[in-house]
């Protein structure tokens, strides 16, 4: 962990750097948790050669079932793996997430959930919900059993608020179900560079600073999520890997060091991040951040439409990987 409670978690799962590097990084107090999604295990899977012999033994099985045993072995060991981390209550959480084709189905992203805890059956382990309607629903009935969660594809402070909402509900709930037991934990995954990605060549256009938009709007969730001072909930900042040249490879990192959050990177940015050592930000404050967007709303920039098309494009995004992982198993 790092000073003021900051903790830095890697975006990749992938069966040989699991047994290998991954376990370096934890020893040496580099990382404290780990992340995936559809995206990452598309990779893993598609283009390794460590799950061949699995995939051979389960060749019966169907695409979907198949997917899950790999992927739930990369994430028991994994979890296994941050055991001492957790046990030390130093984050040691790794996520799956439910199929995203589910984003719209409460019901049946709970029951996966609740399947998946249990198929893993490791204390340690995040369940990874999509905030949407349905998967507010499903969030909050998972808390309230027990189970940790991470909820992803976060962009706006309105999904920051219902996802509050949900994991204090369901906190509610188990805290009359279990007398006294340890509260099960949730990360709000506040995703960061797709804003900019998709903005700065308008903002190029219109005189407006690039690459803050991601880092404001972030910000304005994180002070969101500290102000409802949930005692098992954090900010988690995602989507932290920089595209081209422009930036700093740990330029969202960097700039996000906020007191009591969570940094999720790719592997290349925390290499990046650790050639220097960066001290704990303190966050732009309300009134920086009321006068950044009051300007956007002058320029004609609908910040709804904006956070409208990033969720979307975040959905279907992990739609096609994780279609693509269940096409590469039949």
């Amino acid at each position: 962990m790092y000073d003021g409670n900051f903790s830095l978690w890697c975006d990749f799962v992938e069966r040989d750097f699991i047994g290998g590097e991954f376990k370096e990084l934890l020893n040496n107090q580099t990382i404290n948790g780990a992340t995936s999604n559809p995206s990452i295990f598309k990779s893993a899977i598609l283009n390794s050669s460590a799950y061949l012999k699995q995939k051979e033994d389960f060749k019966h099985k169907k695409a979907k079932d198949l997917y899950e045993i790999l992927a739930t072995t990369d994430i028991k060991l994994a979890a296994q793996a941050m055991l001492k981390n957790f046990a030390n209550k130093d984050d040691g959480f790794i996520s799956i997430e439910v199929d995203p084709n589910l984003s719209d189905n409460a019901n049946a992203t709970y029951e996966e959930g609740k399947r998946l805890y249990g198929k893993i059956a490791m204390p340690n382990v995040m369940i990874k919900i999509p905030a949407t309607e349905a998967g507010f629903e499903a969030m909050s009935d998972l808390m309230s059993k027990g189970v940790n969660i991470n909820a992803t594809l976060i962009f706006s402070p309105t999904q920051t608020k219902k996802c509050l909402d949900a994991f204090q509900s369901g906190t509610e709930k188990f805290k009359k179900r279990f007398l006294n037991a340890d509260l099960p934990q949730g990360v709000i995954s506040v995703f960061v560079s797709r804003f900019d990605r998709l903005m700065d060549d308008k903002f190029n256009e219109l005189g407006i600073e690039k690459s803050k938009l991601g880092i404001y709007n972030a910000t304005k969730c994180y002070h969101l999520i500290q102000e409802a001072n949930l005692p098992n909930v954090r900010t988690l900042f995602a989507s932290t890997g920089v595209k081209g040249d422009d930036l700093k490879a740990s330029y969202y990192i960097d700039e996000l060091m906020f007191k009591n959050a969570i940094n999720t990177a790719p592997l290349e940015t925390i290499k990046a991040f650790l050639e220097k050592k960066q001290e704990i930000k303190e966050p732009a404050n309300q009134k920086i951040l009321d006068e950044y967007f009051a300007n956007l709303e002058k320029n004609e920039i609908c910040m709804k439409d904006v956070y409208s098309k990033l969720l979307s494009d975040g959905l279907n995004q992990f739609e096609i990987a994780f279609d693509e992982i269940l096409k590469s198993l039949k």
